[in-house]
């Protein structure tokens, strides 16, 4: 097992993946399963593995030229699915996204320090109503509801430095009182996205908080203190301990609809060359270290930290899902909707904003992690693909997911400011 990074790579192949969902795929492995976002095709399955991890190299920033969607251009998908638009939210940036008990649609926009409400469909599947739920917050991202179930008393939001909740009652579409602060001081500064959401007991409250930097030392830099952490907390913003550490930045937060297992979306470093460090999509272990910022997907240490704490090498747990590097993995969510075919229930979905540290594109993408019994087997599936204009440039960035009343999928893209809906026909319908 000693020098995993080191194995050549010369040996790339497609294999059949057997599996009880789907009964089987044809799965790329290998280099193969590197891809490039322009050349991503709906339905394509991959899976990076350990062994498949390369030398550290350097890193080559691409060029990634925010443009204008093109006239007409949508997002593909798998055949007898339909991408329309849910929404178009004008100057605002969607990011989060998650579904009331009572169905409408509450969307974070980061940028503008507010919550939008979606809800109902027309006849063209648009969204039949919006509303402003709150204003004033500060670089917001997480959003949920508590208690857990078909009651909620209130609406909690992820700012950048806190978490505040609105009190709430199915059906509101604007904060029937202000904003009160349940945890007054998380860090802020470098990554700033704070997702949050409750244990299926209703116990615990999970607080995503990424690290400040790329790969600084915490034992000699302060403002590491509590980062790259999954903190726990109780709902009355009581705190409990650190749930998991070594997680650079774990931007989406998920609870497995049936096994209650905590599971999140996460960057990786940057600078070690277009194919490291891999994001992941993961379960966390409570108590689990990933590594950061001594070790990466597994036991592979990092030579600009020195060599620094040894000891920490056995400890570090390989990620379930290892996802294309700098793909900037960001919300997260699981199935739970009965329209789409039987075998994507309780499936993870994750959003693939995009990132700058690679030389060919990566990212721009929503993919499709199968799940036997909430087990990943660490395939995925490029599944809402398309993002990018004629000459590689992106028009859309995915940032979120969820499932809607209706059983359709819902993407926040805060590229093109739009939320687009997946709904699925069958047969190309």
């Amino acid at each position: 097992m000693k020098h995993l990074r080191w194995i050549p790579l010369f040996l790339s192949v497609a294999v059949l993946l057997y599996a009880a969902k789907p009964d089987s795929w044809t799965v790329l492995t290998g280099q193969n399963a590197w891809p490039d976002s322009a050349k991503l095709v709906p339905g394509t399955a991959r899976k990076i593995t350990v062994k498949d991890l390369p030398a550290p190299g350097v890193g080559t920033p691409g060029k990634q030229k925010q443009v204008e969607r093109p006239a007409g251009a949508m997002p593909k998908a798998p055949a007898g699915f339909t991408v329309g638009i849910y929404a178009e939210t004008g100057a605002n940036l969607p990011r989060q996204i998650r579904a009331a008990p009572n169905g409408d649609v509450f969307v974070v926009n980061s940028q503008q320090g507010s919550v939008s409400v979606y809800r109902g469909l027309t006849a063209e599947g648009r969204a039949a109503q919006t509303e402003t739920f709150a204003t004033g917050l500060t670089g917001a991202f997480g959003i949920n509801f508590y208690p857990i179930g078909g009651d909620p008393q209130f609406v909690y939001v992820g700012n950048t430095n806190s978490v505040v909740r609105f009190p709430y009652r199915n059906g509101d579409m604007k904060a029937r009182g202000a904003a009160e602060t349940i945890i007054a001081q998380l860090p802020s500064g470098g990554h700033s996205t704070r997702d949050v959401v409750f244990s299926r007991d209703g116990q615990s409250m999970f607080v995503a908080v990424g690290s400040a930097s790329n790969i600084d030392d915490p034992d000699t830099h302060p403002a590491e203190f509590h980062r790259a952490n999954i903190l726990e907390y109780k709902p009355d913003g009581t705190f409990v301990g650190i749930y998991a550490s070594g997680i650079r930045n774990p931007v989406g937060l998920a609870i497995h609809p049936t096994t209650g297992e905590l599971w999140t979306s996460i960057n990786e470093r940057d600078n070690l060359g277009d194919n490291l460090v891999p994001d992941y999509v993961t379960h966390v272990e409570k108590g689990g270290f990933y590594g950061w910022p001594y070790f990466y997907i597994g036991g592979n240490p990092d030579a600009r930290l020195m060599g620094a704490h040894p000891e920490f090498k056995s400890k570090v747990i390989v990620p379930d899902v290892l996802v294309q590097a700098h793909s900037a993995s960001v919300g997260m969510g699981f199935y739970t909707g009965t329209q789409f075919p039987a075998e994507y229930r309780n499936d993870a979905f994750a959003a693939e904003h995009g990132s700058w540290n690679r030389s060919i594109k990566a990212g721009h993408e929503v993919i499709r992690i199968p799940l036997d019994n909430g087990k990943a087997s660490g395939v995925y599936q490029d599944f809402l693909t398309g993002f990018l204009d004629a000459n590689g440039n992106p028009w859309g960035r995915p940032s979120g997911v969820t499932t809607a009343a209706d059983g359709s999928l819902l993407v926040t893209d805060d590229g093109a400011k739009i939320i687009w809906r997946v709904s699925y026909r069958g047969n190309g319908k």
